[in-house]
């Protein structure tokens, strides 16, 4: 047989890779599945949007290869957004790169900066993807805790204590994913200085600024962040545009150089339709935020009442698309408890042990349901 890298030793199929397949599995076998595990947009993109990809369907360069920096209007528009909403200046030329979703950029910047044996800091719990590429590049994931009673906020005496010799990436993620934790300027101030004293790079994962969220604030908006930080952001949670693939990583000319070095040697440019489509949503302005908030709060109010029936305790005062809670009293096991009431109630949400150690005992409801199939899951309860 062909043996496989060492490094798929280092990590698992992507949790929800493998759940989904069962879940797909039962909804075959016709049971009827309410998918509330999942951050997938169920919402279309605004009509602007999808004439913009039309109408870039005839045009000459449609379907040629594209620049691996995007197109000039793309990234016109994504230093436009971050000037209107952050107050924050982009060189469009130099400081902002397009990505095929953030998630690529996660393992670019892995790839641009870690050696084998750099240790990268990792919040517990937080999305399982910065743990497993930090592995795949041969680097130490070092997780920093993110605990209740600390209203899921870090402990930066702690961080401050710890051997920086070998720190060379930090992981942030404001709105916090799973939490929906918020972060004023004063705190990405905080997490800024402590890359500055372990000489590290710092990353914000930024994908929800812009849903329930009435303050957006962006780790380029901390004058010290020049030089030493970069920012991914995506049109995936902000516009409905998930299956587009659509992201950005911003920052110093020097660090989306090297982020450009590694992504220019694995593809050949965005879809030039997709840009076109992905230029028109930046574009969109305060009104199409508000109907989103307004159909998700909705969405949110309902869950509430679930997990209230559920005798759970919620995350309230949290930003993006999920409501983060704790188990039902009696309740241990978070994977133990979703697997009873996905073969029970037909109804899959996600386990917090999939966010790391800190999650067990929370589970996970997605906002990316509409509100009838809420309510027939409430019902189900």
């Amino acid at each position: 047989m062909i043996t496989t890298a060492q490094r798929l030793h280092q990590v698992d199929e992507y949790y929800f890779s493998t759940k989904l397949r069962e879940v797909r599995q039962l909804a075959a076998q016709g049971k009827p599945i309410i998918n509330m595990g999942i951050g997938s947009p169920d919402l279309a993109p605004h009509p602007s949007v999808i004439q913009a990809v039309q109408a870039a369907m005839t045009e000459p360069l449609a379907h040629q290869y594209q620049s691996y920096q995007g197109l000039p209007e793309l990234r016109q528009a994504m230093a436009a957004f971050y000037q209107k909403y952050f107050s924050v200046t982009i060189n469009p030329e130099t400081e902002v790169l397009p990505l095929m979703g953030s998630k690529e950029g996660i393992m670019h910047i892995s790839m641009a900066f870690l050696n084998p044996g750099d240790q990268v800091l990792i919040p517990n719990p937080g999305y399982p993807t910065y743990a497993s590429v930090t592995k795949l590049v041969g680097a130490e994931p070092v997780l920093y805790d993110l605990l209740p009673e600390r209203d899921w906020q870090p402990d930066f005496e702690a961080l401050e204590q710890l051997d920086s010799s070998k720190i060379k990436l930090i992981w942030i993620s404001y709105p916090h994913m799973p939490t929906g934790t918020k972060a004023d300027l004063d705190l990405l101030a905080r997490w800024v200085a402590l890359a500055q004293k372990h000489n590290a790079l710092l990353v914000n994962d930024n994908p929800y600024s812009f849903v329930l969220n009435s303050k957006p604030t962006s780790l380029l908006q901390v004058p010290e962040a020049d030089g030493i930080c970069l920012e991914l952001n995506s049109l995936s949670k902000t516009f409905n545009m998930a299956g587009w693939r659509v992201g950005m990583v911003l920052g110093h000319p020097s660090l989306i150089q090297a982020v450009l070095q590694v992504k220019s040697n694995f593809d050949s440019g965005m879809f030039y339709a997709v840009q076109k489509g992905a230029t028109a949503a930046l574009q969109l302005g305060d009104v199409w935020f508000a109907q989103q908030d307004e159909i998700y709060q909705k969405r949110h109010a309902l869950i509430m009442k679930m997990v209230e029936k559920l005798g759970c305790t919620a995350q309230v005062d949290a930003a993006g698309l999920f409501v983060w809670t704790q188990l039902p009293k009696g309740a241990e096991d978070a994977e133990k408890f979703i697997d009873e009431i996905l073969y029970s109630k037909h109804i899959f949400v996600a386990p917090g042990t999939v966010f790391g150690s800190n999650g067990q005992g929370y589970i996970r409801f997605s906002l990316c349901v509409d509100e009838n199939k809420i309510t027939e899951a409430l019902s189900r309860f």
